[in-house]
């Protein structure tokens, strides 16, 4: 199975998509991993484009050929990106789930955005003005939305585990 996990910077989707792969044993492919591990190679500079999502895409038909389940993370902004992780489902043979992570205070998310430290070395974290102001298509179609603005990452774990058991 392909679990998509996408969502604005800083509403929860990195935390939970470790939460879930460690419970599920997927596969976490991260964009952002992808994306800066090109940036270290020398071959481009943030922004990269769309190469990290065509790598990841890549990477993902891979592993679920093996009989993996992928768990891939990433912003997920436009339909496009959204078609393509299904699309690399359907090559593959086997099922997708749509996930968007939301939090839906935006006093929580601004918190979240300006609090939030690096986690994979030299990643240009983008601020407020940024997040909002990112290019984000509104989903048009059927998917798990899980909301972390009044959860601990524990309970919008089990919330989303329950959502995922019914697919």
């Amino acid at each position: 199975m392909l679990i998509s996990i996408g969502g604005l910077p800083a509403t929860g989707k990195t935390t939970l998509a470790r939460l879930l792969a460690a419970r599920t044993g997927a596969v976490h492919l991260r964009v952002d991993t992808i994306e800066q591990a090109i940036v270290r190679s020398g071959v481009a500079r943030h922004p990269v484009g769309p190469v990290g999502y065509l790598v990841g895409y890549a990477l993902a038909e891979e592993h679920l050929r093996q009989g993996l389940t992928v768990l891939a993370e990433s912003v997920n902004p436009l339909t496009v990106t959204r078609d393509a992780w299904r699309d690399t489902a359907v090559r593959a043979g086997v099922p997708a789930v749509e996930i968007e992570i939301v939090c839906s205070d935006p006093d929580e998310h601004r918190r979240r955005v300006a609090s939030r430290s690096v986690d994979i070395p030299d990643l240009p974290l983008p601020d407020w003005e940024q997040v909002v102001g990112r290019e984000y298509e509104p989903w048009n179609r059927d998917r798990i939305v899980v909301d972390t603005a009044e959860q601990r990452p524990e309970d919008s774990l089990a919330s989303l585990l329950e959502a995922l058991t019914g697919r």
